[in-house]
């Protein structure tokens, strides 16, 4: 084996996981997964000495602080901590410690919470400041999005002048299924887990963003006491949790044998708690016996984490089942005989989708392995073929959707199988939501709270049938109110007007956008000219390819489809275009807008240019044909100078649309 080069591939993989972790806060594998990629490396080091390096991932913390944060120099680093994988590794660890130290120390232990380091400061007993741990010398500044955090006290009594505690956010599990319900509805990108939803929203821009997602904080360390002595760690977390802080439950350990027991029932009861953990914490309780034993560049020599392995077992697959998700999507379930896994009953285990069940070749009656995927998903990763019984066949996703009887349809670029039905129960939420939005129908007051009492109350069962609602019955909602209703019925009346482009957005068809449904406006004069289009036809519009156009034949010709639409026009909801094809002088240009114009909004520069057959793009490439760039233009007209693109003055821009 090249060392080297093996040590070479390590470092590299890791760094690539790291930044996807600590900086994107999107992890591309488990952290059972990058901790092995880590031992393997710190191993081989270990091994060839001469080859360890300084930059190396194992001597450092973290990830690299984010320029969009200030930086936030911690006057007490935020280490890491080294791991141990099994139970023996955990013995030889306290062994080693006890021999240093000369006797039986006492030990606390701990649950490692996963989710994201600060540390938090105090002044007087005034919260000052908050950063997250970043390289564990240098963090990010994050202190207005901690102040959202309403389980961190603001304010303490009796604290010391000065007092700097370290703790982890996190996200319970119950919020973060409920967020990535609201996410599902609104077709955004689901969090993959407590953790990675956790960091994301602590490292927004917008700290109302960070308000709304309801976070939480553990505290598990004192970093800094200004003026206060404590001589244990156990002290400590007594005296943090008096001045009114959440503190890390703790059990102080008097031997190897009683850590490992600890150790053993966090895993087993793991599924209590309101918070994800990924191990167990194993740390020295005397703190005069931390100094003496102090730190290596990256971590303290008197702790170390126990991470619990993925549990992997056998059982059966009894049934596959198929869901039909809020955006339309099927995704096929595996229910399976009852097993015990990673502290929770595990019943059904997701199967992803035909590709993945392909690949494995699952069948109804096999004996799979299975493990929990980041602790909150089972997942099926192997089949025993040597156990399967006779007569088994493959399993194919069916051909219509299992709610509303629908044809289903291959994502073009994707493995997703997806509903087209525009009426289907399964989408409900997500398409009145969708059809309710800015971009769309632009309905004020119809958020996602009001639509899914609107739809519990069986009030609506599709977004056409929000033009038939009542006064009386949408007031009989809780928190509503005879006002609410009125303003929510003055906004869904308002909304007939708006005309063919937002119709078509508000429909959710597949690729088409407010750019697509503006085209497709500009060259219909109503929606009845548009049903009467073929394929064919709308091929021959810029910006609607093939795909385009037969999502768009096929949704308007389904029947669901077509009973919708003759609600909206019974409901009096306007067919008719608004957009105007003035001519076609910028056909084929594409012009980024950058900077504040004097005499239009961006939209209505936008609008101008799409109606003289241009089009708008968010950056610029080679492919730009022009920038109109106001007042205070920034990158955007900086990189357009390097690349030669002509730059254009309002002035300029009102001459060419004379």
């Amino acid at each position: 084996m090249d060392v080297q080069n093996e040590i070479n591939k390590l470092r590299t993989e890791i760094e690539r996981h790291s930044k996807a972790y600590y900086e994107l806060d999107a992890p591309m594998i488990s952290d059972f997964e990058y901790d092995a990629l880590m031992k393997q490396l710190s191993e081989l080091e270990e091994q060839y000495p001469e080859m360890k390096s300084p930059d190396s991932p194992t001597q450092r913390v973290g990830g690299k602080v984010q320029p969009q944060f200030s930086p936030v120099r911690h006057i007490v680093p935020l280490e890491s901590l080294n791991d141990v994988f099994s139970l023996e590794e955990l013995q030889s660890f306290i062994a080693r410690t006890n021999e240093s130290l000369g006797g039986v120390p006492v030990y606390v232990t701990e649950p490692k919470i996963d989710g994201l380091s600060v540390a938090v400061e105090y002044i007087d007993g005034k919260m000052v400041r908050g950063a997250t741990r970043g390289d564990g010398l240098t963090g990010e500044d994050v202190t207005e999005n901690l102040r959202t955090v309403r389980s961190l006290p603001k304010n303490i009594k009796n604290a010391p002048p000065r007092l700097i505690v370290r703790g982890e956010v996190y996200m319970s599990r119950e919020t973060f299924a409920e967020l990535n319900e609201e996410r599902e509805i609104k077709g955004e990108k689901l969090f993959a887990n407590p953790r990675n939803a956790a960091a994301g929203s602590l490292r927004q821009l917008d700290s109302k963003i960070t308000a709304d997602r309801r976070l939480d904080i553990i505290i598990f360390n004192i970093q800094y006491a200004d003026g206060r002595d404590f001589s244990t760690h156990a002290e400590t977390l007594d005296a943090l949790s008096e001045m009114g802080f959440p503190v890390v439950p703790y059990k102080v350990c008097k031997s190897a044998e009683e850590c490992c027991r600890q150790v053993e029932w966090l895993g087993e009861n793991r599924d209590t708690l309101p918070y994800d953990i990924d191990g167990a914490v194993i740390k020295l309780d005397l703190l005069s016996h931390r100094a003496l034993l102090g730190s290596t560049a990256k971590a303290p020599r008197w702790a170390v984490a126990y991470k619990y392995p993925p549990e992997k077992k056998e059982t059966i697959v009894e049934e596959i089942t198929v869901q039909v998700g809020r955006t339309g999507v099927l995704t096929p379930k595996a229910i399976v005989k009852p097993v015990r896994l990673a502290g929770t009953t595990v019943t059904n285990a997701t199967l992803h989708n035909q590709d993945n069940i392909d690949k494995l070749d699952i069948r109804i009656g096999d004996t799979v392995l299975i493990q929990k995927a980041g602790e909150i998903i089972p997942e099926i990763l192997e089949v025993r073929r040597e156990k399967r019984p006779d007569g088994t066949l493959p399993f194919k996703i069916p051909d219509f959707c299992p709610e509303c009887g629908a044809p289903v349809v291959r994502d073009e670029d994707a493995a997703a199988t997806r509903c087209t039905g525009a009426e289907c129960p399964a989408q409900l939420l997500r398409n009145i939501a969708h059809f309710a939005s800015k971009g769309a129908m632009d309905i004020e007051g119809l958020g996602i709270s009001v639509t899914k009492a609107l739809v519990d109350k069986k009030l609506i069962a599709s977004p056409a049938e929000l033009y038939y609602l009542d006064a009386q019955s949408v007031a009989a909602i809780d928190r509503m109110g005879k006002k609410s209703a009125e303003n929510l019925l003055s906004a869904i009346e308002k909304s007939k007007e708006n005309g063919l482009a937002r119709l078509l957005c508000a429909f959710g068809i597949r690729q088409v956008g407010q750019k697509a449904a503006k085209v497709l406006a500009m060259h219909y004069s109503n929606l009845d000219e548009l049903c009467s289009a073929t394929a064919e036809d709308l091929k021959t519009i810029p910006d609607i390819g093939p795909v385009t156009a037969k999502y768009l034949v096929d949704w308007l010709s389904s029947p669901q489809s077509k009973h919708q639409i003759e609600l909206l026009r019974k409901a009096g909801v306007s067919f008719e275009s608004k957009e105007t094809l003035l001519d076609s002088r910028f056909a084929g240009k594409t012009f980024v807008l950058t900077g504040t114009l004097k005499s239009y909004t961006r939209d209505e520069a936008s609008a101008l240019i799409e109606s003289c057959g241009g089009k708008t793009a968010g950056s610029v490439s080679k492919k730009t044909s022009y920038v109109l760039a106001g007042d205070e233009a920034g990158s955007k007209l900086t990189k357009a100078q390097s690349l030669g693109i002509p730059i254009l003055t309002e002035d300029e821009f009102k001459e060419m649309i004379k």
